[in-house]
């Protein structure tokens, strides 16, 4: 048997927080001596030791580590891991776009964005649209691209976006997602749709489309000094994105802001 202080100095987990774990249940002594309270460990104790404090370093909750360490089933534990590794490396990519994102915005010296002018002609594309909230918007766009792909054999250019401007003022607005085809055709959500002409400063947002505010905001100012805003949908078109390339730093968006132009 090992004194608390040895079995604490085998796995590197402190006398304190091995009292926590006993009083939390997590990680009971193999004895306590009841007139002392000293509590006593086995070495057979010391691989759930280290088990429990890979899995705290990792941020895993008391109670989640619990139900790993109680389950007898492999598959069982290795699940409940790999939901919390999806969720740290959810929130790594996070931090990693808005650390890249803080960069370029507080960069003394900004490269200057490439704004072009472009006339968009009328074009007839298959579509699917529906009033989206915000926060749903990636899952709803992930479902609408996977069924016009399914539904568009051929398609003559690149999936597009047109985004409502109540969906980014109210929380909640049409979203309309695209493929050019050469005959759209009519399946399930999948329509044809008649987009108009429309005058557009363009810009190119480069890498994941979490940090695509920092050029929306750039060529919004861009439009407030040189040209006339249109009140009308913004339109993105996604040349490279994470079906053509897996790293986000390679992805391409192009943001299309309404004007009108007086010369």
């Amino acid at each position: 048997m090992l004194a608390i202080g040895e079995f604490s100095q085998l796995t590197h987990l402190s006398v304190r927080t091995l009292r926590r774990y006993h009083e939390a249940g997590l990680l009971v002594p193999a004895s306590v001596d009841r007139f002392t309270g000293y509590r006593s460990y086995d070495p057979h104790q010391i691989p759930t030791a280290q088990v429990i404090h890979r899995l705290r370093e990792l941020d895993v909750p008391l109670l989640d580590v619990r139900r790993i360490i109680e389950s007898a089933d492999p598959g069982s534990r290795a699940a409940l891991v790999s939901d919390h590794l999806a969720r740290l490396e959810a929130e790594l990519d996070r931090t990693r776009t808005a650390v890249v994102s803080l960069r370029r915005l507080l960069d003394p010296d900004p490269v200057p964005l490439a704004v072009e002018l472009r006339a968009v002609p009328e074009t007839t594309v298959a579509a699917i649209e529906d009033d989206v909230d915000v926060d749903a918007v990636a899952a709803w766009y992930a479902g609408a691209k996977a069924e016009l792909d399914a539904a568009v054999d051929a398609p003559t250019g690149p999936l597009g976006g047109v985004f409502d401007n109540a969906l980014f003022e109210d929380g909640r607005g049409r979203v309309l997602v695209h493929l050019p085809a050469a005959d759209p055709p009519s399946r399930g959500r999948v329509r044809p749709v008649t987009l108009p002409a429309v005058e557009l400063a363009v810009a190119t947002h480069v890498g994941p489309h979490d940090s695509s505010d920092v050029t929306y905001g750039e060529l919004g100012s861009w439009v407030v000094a040189n040209a006339l805003a249109v009140a009308g949908p913004v339109r993105e078109t996604y040349l490279v994105g994470p079906a053509d390339d897996p790293d986000p730093s390679a992805w391409r968006t192009e943001i299309g802001w309404p004007i009108f132009r007086v010369s």
